[in-house]
């Protein structure tokens, strides 16, 4: 990628950021993300690649030590600062151009991948962030979806990996499905060591955050999409791999 491209990708993020309103929900399904890796936090030193508003950084820093975090967007970066209760790295770059000569215990590269130019070169470079028994942890939206799929029955999507406004307005370049996040992954040479879903998801964002916390959708109901993510993975919100080199 020549520089003249890069730069153009640099202001390219730092203009989304203006539009860039994440849903309560995504928020939500951070501490389900985490949940799910549970079995597989060792604590260490561990680099977060795309923090938003750092609703995944603070739980992270619960659990590892040194905490490098690093973004394209200064904004994103000063809003998670704020958040954070003990010290951390926190580094305005471009994925792309991020270079650290540092090795981690644990890389998270989660709701970032479906954004990036080159996947495969993303995934390359995390690979070589880790330590030598580190894993990576590579979270995206599943174009499987149920709440997708039902889109596509509506008339509302062409298909299950067709682009949605929403997606188009925050920046994804690609929709991601357990088959071709596997493809990418071999490609870069990562092995998963846990692959699966997050969340069984039978609704649109926006119709959970007008639901959640009434009568409709309790927190029972959202456990119980959770639960039922393990059965399915397939049809839930985000699917996942921790990896190794």
């Amino acid at each position: 990628m020549n520089e003249a491209t890069l730069g153009t990708e640099f202001a390219y993020v730092n203009d989304l950021v203006e539009a860039y309103d994440e849903s309560p929900f995504d928020a939500r399904m951070r501490g389900y993300m985490l949940r799910t890796f549970a079995p597989y936090l060792r604590g260490g030193s561990a680099l977060q690649i795309g923090c938003y508003h750092g609703d995944l950084t603070v739980l992270l820093e619960q659990h590892y030590a040194p905490l490098t975090v690093v973004d394209a967007a200064k904004r994103f970066l000063d809003r998670t600062r704020q958040r954070l209760t003990r010290p951390a790295a926190l580094i305005c770059s471009l994925f792309e151009t991020l270079e650290l000569a540092d090795r981690f215990d644990a890389v998270f590269l989660v709701h970032v991948l479906e954004h990036v130019i080159d996947p495969i070169a993303v995934l390359d470079k995390i690979r070589g962030l880790l330590a030598a028994d580190g894993l990576a942890f590579i979270v995206v939206p599943n174009g499987n979806a149920a709440s997708r799929q039902l889109a596509v029955k509506m008339g509302l999507l062409e298909h299950n990996a067709a682009l949605t406004p929403a997606d188009v307005k925050h920046g994804h370049r690609r929709v991601y499905q357990l088959d071709t996040l596997e493809a990418d992954l071999r490609r870069a040479k990562l092995e998963p060591v846990s692959l699966g879903g997050i969340f069984f998801k039978p609704m649109a964002n926006w119709q959970f955050d007008r639901l959640a916390g009434g009568e409709v959708i309790s927190q029972g109901y959202m456990e119980a999409c959770y639960q039922l993510g393990f059965k399915y993975p397939d049809l839930t919100a985000s699917i996942y791999a921790i990896c190794r080199r």
